[in-house]
C-alpha cells in the first residue's frame, strides 16, 4: 500500500465526516505498516516489548469487534473472538497471531472493519453521533455515545500506529507517518 493511498481527513468537514475520516486514515496507516510483510516479519518483536505487527493487527480487529459489535450494538464478538477462553489467555489476540498467515490476519482485520462500518452506518442513520451504546461503561454504568466511541477508536489506532512505526523500522528500516 502506498501511504498516499490512505484516505486523508478533510481540512473542513462536518463532525461525522471528520471523525470517520480520521478513523479510516488510522486504519489505513496500520494497513500500510504491515503491507508486504511475511508471516515471519509480522511475528518479529522489538525487544523488550512482546508486541508484533501481526498481533497488533489481530488485537485491533478484536478492539473493532469489542467496541462496535459488543458495546455499541450489544451483540457477541465476531468469530474467532467469540470462541476464545479469555480467562485462560487474556492476550490471545496478540499471542495467537503467530499461527496465522498474513492473509488470514489481514482478512480478519478487514472483516472487523467492515462489520464496524455497517454498525456505525446504522447508528448514524438512527440517532447520529448521539446514539448510545447497548452496553454501559463498567466504571460508571452509563452508556457510551457513538461520538465517544469514535474518538476513543481514533486514539487507540494513533497509539498503536506509533508502536507500529517502531516495529516496522526495526524489521526493514521503513519509516514514515
Amino acid at each position: 500500500m502506498d501511504p498516499d493511498d490512505r484516505r486523508h481527513p478533510p481540512l473542513a468537514g462536518d463532525e461525522v465526516t471528520t471523525l470517520r475520516a480520521y478513523l479510516d486514515y488510522h486504519r489505513d496507516t496500520l494497513r500500510w505498516k504491515v503491507d508486504g510483510l511475511t508471516g515471519e516479519q509480522l511475528s518479529q518483536r522489538l525487544e523488550p516489548s512482546t508486541m508484533t505487527l501481526g498481533g497488533m493487527m489481530k488485537h485491533l480487529a478484536l478492539v473493532e469487534s469489542n467496541w462496535f459489535d459488543v458495546v455499541l450494538a450489544g451483540a457477541d464478538y465476531m468469530p474467532p473472538f467469540d470462541g476464545v477462553d479469555w480467562e485462560e489467555d487474556q492476550d490471545w489476540d496478540w499471542d495467537s497471531a503467530v499461527d496465522d498467515t498474513p492473509e488470514q490476519i489481514r482478512a480478519l482485520f478487514d472483516e472487523a472493519v467492515a462489520r464496524a462500518d455497517r454498525i456505525i452506518d446504522e447508528a448514524l442513520a438512527s440517532r447520529g453521533l448521539d446514539t448510545l451504546s447497548a452496553r454501559p461503561s463498567r466504571r460508571s454504568g452509563d452508556p457510551y455515545s457513538l461520538r465517544w466511541i469514535l474518538v476513543h477508536m481514533i486514539e487507540e489506532y494513533a497509539r498503536h500506529n506509533g508502536h507500529a512505526d517502531l516495529i516496522r523500522e526495526s524489521i526493514d528500516g521503513s519509516t514514515g507517518d
